[in-house]
């Protein structure tokens, strides 16, 4: 799945994926947060390069 393509889709598979590392005890609650400001991030920066996208054309 493409982040640019479909960021609200891909911020909610990144959030969903790391609840379950949690869940699973794979990772540890400070893990799990430094995942969700990454996805968080990633949501922003798709959000801020299509704006820039858009207003270039």
């Amino acid at each position: 799945m493409s982040l640019l393509a479909k960021p609200g889709a891909h911020h909610k598979a990144l959030l969903s994926q790391a609840h379950a590392l949690h869940l699973n005890q794979v990772i540890d609650a400070d893990d799990l947060s430094d995942l969700l400001e990454l996805a968080d991030g990633a949501l922003a920066f798709a959000v801020e390069s299509l704006l820039d996208i858009d207003s270039d054309q």
